[in-house]
Protein backbone atom coordinates (compact mmCIF):
# COMPACT_ATOMS: atom_id res chain seq x y z
CA UNK A 1 0.00 0.00 0.00
CA UNK A 2 1.54 3.24 -1.06
CA UNK A 3 -1.10 5.95 -0.11
CA UNK A 4 -3.68 6.66 2.33
CA UNK A 5 -6.45 7.12 0.73
CA UNK A 6 -9.09 9.97 1.10
CA UNK A 7 -11.87 7.49 2.32
CA UNK A 8 -10.31 7.85 6.31
CA UNK A 9 -10.33 11.82 5.83
CA UNK A 10 -13.90 13.90 7.23
CA UNK A 11 -13.32 17.82 6.70
CA UNK A 12 -13.33 19.34 10.09
CA UNK A 13 -16.74 21.93 9.74
CA UNK A 14 -17.97 21.86 13.25
CA UNK A 15 -16.12 24.85 14.21
CA UNK A 16 -15.89 26.83 10.96
CA UNK A 17 -19.74 26.88 10.32
CA UNK A 18 -22.77 28.43 11.47
CA UNK A 19 -25.94 26.24 11.04
CA UNK A 20 -29.35 26.02 11.75
CA UNK A 21 -31.96 23.36 12.39
CA UNK A 22 -29.45 20.67 11.71
CA UNK A 23 -30.75 16.91 11.48
CA UNK A 24 -28.99 14.19 13.29
CA UNK A 25 -25.68 13.72 11.44
CA UNK A 26 -24.78 17.31 11.87
CA UNK A 27 -25.61 17.71 15.34
CA UNK A 28 -23.36 13.97 16.37
CA UNK A 29 -20.15 14.82 17.56
CA UNK A 30 -17.66 14.04 15.39
CA UNK A 31 -14.23 12.36 16.94
CA UNK A 32 -12.17 14.69 19.06
CA UNK A 33 -15.63 16.96 19.97
CA UNK A 34 -16.95 16.60 23.28
CA UNK A 35 -18.48 17.95 25.89
CA UNK A 36 -17.36 21.18 28.08
CA UNK A 37 -20.59 22.04 29.28
CA UNK A 38 -23.95 22.57 29.67
CA UNK A 39 -26.34 25.58 30.30
CA UNK A 40 -29.58 24.89 30.99
CA UNK A 41 -32.77 27.84 30.55
CA UNK A 42 -30.89 29.42 28.09
CA UNK A 43 -33.43 31.98 25.37
CA UNK A 44 -32.24 32.34 22.12
CA UNK A 45 -33.41 36.02 22.52
CA UNK A 46 -33.27 37.25 18.93
CA UNK A 47 -33.98 33.93 16.89
CA UNK A 48 -36.59 32.56 19.30
CA UNK A 49 -37.45 34.87 21.46
CA UNK A 50 -39.93 33.65 24.17
CA UNK A 51 -38.69 30.06 23.98
CA UNK A 52 -36.57 28.61 26.33
CA UNK A 53 -33.73 26.58 25.34
CA UNK A 54 -30.29 24.64 26.14
CA UNK A 55 -26.81 25.43 25.38
CA UNK A 56 -24.07 22.96 24.99
CA UNK A 57 -21.29 23.55 24.72
CA UNK A 58 -17.67 21.54 23.21
CA UNK A 59 -14.62 22.51 21.97
CA UNK A 60 -15.48 23.54 18.50
CA UNK A 61 -19.12 24.64 18.65
CA UNK A 62 -22.15 26.30 20.16
CA UNK A 63 -25.18 24.25 19.96
CA UNK A 64 -28.57 25.67 21.21
CA UNK A 65 -31.42 24.38 20.83
CA UNK A 66 -35.29 24.40 21.89
CA UNK A 67 -36.28 22.73 24.88
CA UNK A 68 -39.92 22.23 23.35
CA UNK A 69 -39.30 21.75 19.72
CA UNK A 70 -35.18 19.96 19.66
CA UNK A 71 -35.73 20.50 15.85
CA UNK A 72 -35.37 24.06 16.46
CA UNK A 73 -31.49 24.13 16.62
CA UNK A 74 -28.20 26.34 15.64
CA UNK A 75 -24.86 25.47 15.57
CA UNK A 76 -21.77 28.45 15.69
CA UNK A 77 -18.38 27.50 15.39
CA UNK A 78 -15.90 28.74 17.41
CA UNK A 79 -13.94 29.75 14.44
CA UNK A 80 -16.94 32.12 13.15
CA UNK A 81 -16.92 34.40 16.26
CA UNK A 82 -15.71 38.44 15.80
CA UNK A 83 -16.72 39.22 19.12
CA UNK A 84 -18.43 38.51 22.51
CA UNK A 85 -20.36 41.16 24.60
CA UNK A 86 -22.97 41.97 27.10
CA UNK A 87 -25.85 44.80 26.37
CA UNK A 88 -29.22 44.95 27.29
CA UNK A 89 -31.68 43.53 24.99
CA UNK A 90 -36.01 42.76 25.23
CA UNK A 91 -36.61 39.55 26.39
CA UNK A 92 -39.91 37.65 26.58
CA UNK A 93 -39.39 34.99 28.92
CA UNK A 94 -37.43 37.61 30.89
CA UNK A 95 -40.42 40.27 31.51
CA UNK A 96 -39.03 43.32 30.01
CA UNK A 97 -35.52 44.01 29.57
CA UNK A 98 -32.47 42.33 31.04
CA UNK A 99 -28.78 41.56 30.40
CA UNK A 100 -28.06 39.51 27.23
CA UNK A 101 -25.16 37.50 25.48
CA UNK A 102 -24.35 38.93 22.23
CA UNK A 103 -22.31 36.96 19.48
CA UNK A 104 -21.14 38.75 16.27
CA UNK A 105 -19.89 35.54 14.21
CA UNK A 106 -19.00 35.86 10.36
CA UNK A 107 -19.58 32.70 7.53
CA UNK A 108 -18.95 32.74 4.13
CA UNK A 109 -18.45 36.51 4.09
CA UNK A 110 -22.01 37.17 5.89
CA UNK A 111 -22.14 38.43 9.44
CA UNK A 112 -25.13 36.84 11.89
CA UNK A 113 -25.78 38.61 15.44
CA UNK A 114 -26.83 36.04 17.98
CA UNK A 115 -28.36 37.07 21.46
CA UNK A 116 -28.78 34.98 24.47
CA UNK A 117 -30.42 35.45 27.82
CA UNK A 118 -29.91 33.66 30.85
CA UNK A 119 -33.05 32.87 32.60
CA UNK A 120 -31.60 31.87 36.03
CA UNK A 121 -31.72 35.60 37.85
CA UNK A 122 -28.17 37.03 38.79
CA UNK A 123 -26.38 34.11 36.96
CA UNK A 124 -22.93 34.98 34.74
CA UNK A 125 -22.06 31.39 33.94
CA UNK A 126 -23.28 32.15 30.13
CA UNK A 127 -20.46 35.05 29.52
CA UNK A 128 -18.05 33.60 31.41
CA UNK A 129 -18.54 29.98 30.14
CA UNK A 130 -18.73 31.29 26.13
CA UNK A 131 -15.68 33.68 26.75
CA UNK A 132 -13.88 31.21 28.51
CA UNK A 133 -14.14 28.49 25.51
CA UNK A 134 -13.49 31.06 22.80
CA UNK A 135 -10.45 32.31 24.33
CA UNK A 136 -9.47 28.52 24.94
CA UNK A 137 -9.73 27.86 21.60
CA UNK A 138 -7.75 30.98 20.19
CA UNK A 139 -4.97 30.37 22.10
CA UNK A 140 -4.71 26.61 20.50
CA UNK A 141 -5.26 26.88 16.83
CA UNK A 142 -1.95 25.16 16.02
CA UNK A 143 -4.02 21.84 17.07
CA UNK A 144 -5.92 22.92 13.53
CA UNK A 145 -4.76 25.09 11.17
CA UNK A 146 -1.79 24.88 8.73
CA UNK A 147 0.96 27.72 9.52
CA UNK A 148 3.64 28.18 7.05
CA UNK A 149 6.85 30.47 8.40
CA UNK A 150 5.73 30.53 11.74
CA UNK A 151 7.07 30.53 15.11
CA UNK A 152 6.80 27.24 15.72
CA UNK A 153 11.17 26.45 17.18
CA UNK A 154 13.07 27.54 19.49
CA UNK A 155 16.97 27.72 17.91
CA UNK A 156 16.35 24.61 15.82
CA UNK A 157 14.13 22.43 18.09
CA UNK A 158 10.07 22.23 18.27
CA UNK A 159 8.10 23.60 20.41
CA UNK A 160 6.09 21.45 21.49
CA UNK A 161 1.97 22.29 22.42
CA UNK A 162 0.79 21.30 25.93
CA UNK A 163 -0.92 18.12 25.05
CA UNK A 164 1.71 17.36 22.07
CA UNK A 165 4.05 14.21 21.88
CA UNK A 166 6.93 13.74 20.02
CA UNK A 167 6.85 10.63 17.83
CA UNK A 168 10.21 10.83 15.84
CA UNK A 169 12.56 13.53 14.12
CA UNK A 170 13.46 12.64 10.85
CA UNK A 171 16.70 14.40 9.50
CA UNK A 172 17.51 14.79 5.85
CA UNK A 173 14.30 15.34 3.69
CA UNK A 174 13.88 17.59 1.09
CA UNK A 175 11.26 19.87 0.69
CA UNK A 176 10.46 20.27 -2.95
CA UNK A 177 8.52 23.90 -2.83
CA UNK A 178 11.59 25.16 -5.71
CA UNK A 179 13.71 24.19 -8.43
CA UNK A 180 15.88 23.11 -6.67
CA UNK A 181 14.17 21.74 -3.28
CA UNK A 182 14.83 22.71 0.61
CA UNK A 183 17.30 20.27 2.60
CA UNK A 184 15.57 19.86 6.00
CA UNK A 185 14.68 18.49 9.19
CA UNK A 186 10.96 16.78 9.88
CA UNK A 187 9.42 16.08 13.07
CA UNK A 188 5.92 13.88 13.52
CA UNK A 189 4.06 14.54 16.90
CA UNK A 190 0.64 13.09 17.65
CA UNK A 191 -0.39 16.44 16.57
CA UNK A 192 0.80 17.33 13.29
CA UNK A 193 3.61 17.00 10.95
CA UNK A 194 6.23 19.92 10.77
CA UNK A 195 8.99 20.56 8.34
CA UNK A 196 11.66 23.31 8.21
CA UNK A 197 14.75 24.13 5.77
CA UNK A 198 18.53 24.15 7.76
CA UNK A 199 19.97 26.55 8.40
CA UNK A 200 16.97 29.03 7.28
CA UNK A 201 14.38 27.74 10.25
CA UNK A 202 12.20 30.65 9.59
CA UNK A 203 11.42 28.54 5.95
CA UNK A 204 8.64 25.80 7.64
CA UNK A 205 5.04 24.36 7.44
CA UNK A 206 3.09 22.70 10.80
CA UNK A 207 0.55 20.67 8.81
CA UNK A 208 -1.89 18.98 11.78
CA UNK A 209 -3.18 15.66 11.24
CA UNK A 210 -7.01 17.13 11.29
CA UNK A 211 -6.17 19.20 8.14
CA UNK A 212 -4.62 16.20 6.06
CA UNK A 213 -6.69 14.93 3.21
CA UNK A 214 -4.06 12.73 1.67
CA UNK A 215 -0.41 11.05 2.47
CA UNK A 216 1.09 9.37 -0.86
CA UNK A 217 4.14 8.67 -2.60
CA UNK A 218 4.15 10.33 -5.81
CA UNK A 219 6.60 10.35 -9.08
CA UNK A 220 7.99 13.82 -9.70
CA UNK A 221 10.98 15.45 -11.41
CA UNK A 222 13.09 14.42 -8.33
CA UNK A 223 12.13 10.66 -8.31
CA UNK A 224 9.23 9.28 -5.70
CA UNK A 225 8.13 11.33 -3.38
CA UNK A 226 6.33 11.57 -0.32
CA UNK A 227 2.96 14.03 -0.93
CA UNK A 228 0.52 15.76 1.73
CA UNK A 229 -2.14 17.09 0.41
CA UNK A 230 -4.19 19.57 2.97
CA UNK A 231 -7.95 20.32 3.23
CA UNK A 232 -10.00 22.94 1.05
CA UNK A 233 -10.50 24.79 4.13
CA UNK A 234 -6.74 25.03 5.29
CA UNK A 235 -5.83 26.37 1.38
CA UNK A 236 -5.80 23.03 -0.53
CA UNK A 237 -1.60 22.60 -0.28
CA UNK A 238 0.36 19.92 -2.06
CA UNK A 239 3.86 19.66 0.02
CA UNK A 240 6.05 17.44 -1.42
CA UNK A 241 9.10 15.74 0.38
CA UNK A 242 11.87 13.80 -1.33
CA UNK A 243 13.66 11.04 1.15
CA UNK A 244 16.08 9.47 0.16
CA UNK A 245 16.92 6.08 -0.20
CA UNK A 246 13.69 4.85 -1.50
CA UNK A 247 12.85 2.04 1.13
CA UNK A 248 13.82 4.27 3.97
CA UNK A 249 10.65 6.55 2.27
CA UNK A 250 8.01 3.57 2.46
CA UNK A 251 9.38 3.17 5.83
CA UNK A 252 8.50 6.78 6.88
CA UNK A 253 5.50 6.38 4.67
CA UNK A 254 3.83 3.30 6.96
CA UNK A 255 4.98 5.29 9.84
CA UNK A 256 2.83 8.58 9.14
CA UNK A 257 -0.13 5.91 7.96
CA UNK A 258 -0.28 4.36 11.38
CA UNK A 259 0.16 7.56 13.18
CA UNK A 260 -2.84 9.20 11.09
CA UNK A 261 -4.96 6.17 12.07
CA UNK A 262 -4.03 6.27 15.10
CA UNK A 263 -5.20 9.98 15.70
CA UNK A 264 -8.39 9.37 13.57
CA UNK A 265 -9.75 6.91 16.55
CA UNK A 266 -8.83 9.95 18.96
CA UNK A 267 -7.96 13.44 17.61
CA UNK A 268 -6.79 16.02 19.58
CA UNK A 269 -7.81 19.48 18.74
CA UNK A 270 -6.39 20.88 21.93
CA UNK A 271 -8.49 23.07 23.59
CA UNK A 272 -8.63 22.58 27.34
CA UNK A 273 -11.38 23.76 29.49
CA UNK A 274 -12.54 23.15 33.46
CA UNK A 275 -14.92 24.56 35.19
CA UNK A 276 -14.24 25.94 38.67
CA UNK A 277 -16.30 23.08 40.09
CA UNK A 278 -15.79 19.81 39.05
CA UNK A 279 -14.84 18.12 35.54
CA UNK A 280 -15.19 19.78 32.42
CA UNK A 281 -16.59 16.55 30.59
CA UNK A 282 -18.67 15.10 33.49
CA UNK A 283 -20.52 11.96 31.70
CA UNK A 284 -24.38 14.20 32.50
CA UNK A 285 -22.85 16.96 30.03
CA UNK A 286 -21.74 14.15 27.06
CA UNK A 287 -26.06 12.47 27.66
CA UNK A 288 -27.08 16.40 26.95
CA UNK A 289 -25.80 16.22 23.00
CA UNK A 290 -26.62 12.07 22.67
CA UNK A 291 -30.36 12.56 23.84
CA UNK A 292 -30.67 15.84 21.21
CA UNK A 293 -29.39 13.82 18.57
CA UNK A 294 -32.09 11.27 19.43
CA UNK A 295 -34.84 13.69 19.59
CA UNK A 296 -33.76 15.61 16.63
CA UNK A 297 -36.29 14.14 13.83
CA UNK A 298 -35.63 16.38 10.62
CA UNK A 299 -32.09 16.15 8.42
CA UNK A 300 -32.41 19.22 6.58
CA UNK A 301 -32.50 22.81 7.69
CA UNK A 302 -34.95 25.88 6.56
CA UNK A 303 -32.45 28.37 4.93
CA UNK A 304 -35.73 31.31 5.97
CA UNK A 305 -34.39 31.06 9.29
CA UNK A 306 -31.15 33.11 8.18
CA UNK A 307 -32.90 36.14 7.56
CA UNK A 308 -34.08 36.27 11.67
CA UNK A 309 -30.50 36.50 12.40
CA UNK A 310 -28.47 38.61 10.07
CA UNK A 311 -26.54 41.81 11.52
CA UNK A 312 -27.11 44.77 10.09
CA UNK A 313 -25.33 45.80 6.97
CA UNK A 314 -23.00 42.40 7.70
CA UNK A 315 -22.26 41.14 4.09
CA UNK A 316 -19.63 43.12 3.04
CA UNK A 317 -21.12 43.52 -0.29
CA UNK A 318 -23.39 45.71 -2.47
CA UNK A 319 -25.63 44.02 -4.30
CA UNK A 320 -27.88 44.97 -6.95
CA UNK A 321 -30.61 47.48 -6.96
CA UNK A 322 -33.69 46.42 -8.50
CA UNK A 323 -37.29 47.75 -8.73
CA UNK A 324 -39.91 45.49 -6.75
CA UNK A 325 -43.11 45.19 -8.61
CA UNK A 326 -44.33 43.89 -5.01
CA UNK A 327 -43.69 46.35 -3.12
CA UNK A 328 -43.46 49.27 -5.57
CA UNK A 329 -40.16 50.76 -4.76
CA UNK A 330 -36.16 50.36 -5.60
CA UNK A 331 -34.91 47.52 -3.51
CA UNK A 332 -31.54 45.66 -3.14
CA UNK A 333 -31.92 42.15 -4.84
CA UNK A 334 -32.17 39.65 -2.64
CA UNK A 335 -29.71 37.09 -0.96
CA UNK A 336 -29.68 33.71 -3.13
CA UNK A 337 -32.25 31.80 -2.07
CA UNK A 338 -34.26 34.09 -1.43
CA UNK A 339 -37.84 36.31 -1.93
CA UNK A 340 -39.37 39.28 -1.24
CA UNK A 341 -42.40 36.96 -0.01
CA UNK A 342 -40.40 34.48 1.51
CA UNK A 343 -38.71 37.28 3.46
CA UNK A 344 -42.36 39.13 4.22
CA UNK A 345 -43.77 35.15 5.53
CA UNK A 346 -44.80 34.62 9.42
CA UNK A 347 -44.75 30.94 10.25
Amino acid sequence: MDSLASDFYEALWEDREVKFDMGKNQLRPRPGEFVLDRLESIEDTKGNNGARGRMIVTNLRLIWHSIQFPKINLSIGLNTVLSINKRLTSSKLKGGETEALFLLTKFNNTKFEFIFTNLIPGSPKLYTTVYSVQRAYETSKLYRELRLRSAILNGKELILLPLEQMFSKIEGVWNLSNEQGNLGVMYVTNVRVVWHATPKTNFNVSVPWVQMKTIKVRNSRFGPALVIESSRSSGGYVLGFKIDPEDRLGDILKQLMAFYETYLKKPQLGVEFSLESGTSTSGDHSKALENLVDDVEIETGNQDTLAAYYSAGSTGEQREVIYSDTLGLAIEKPKEGFTIESLWQID
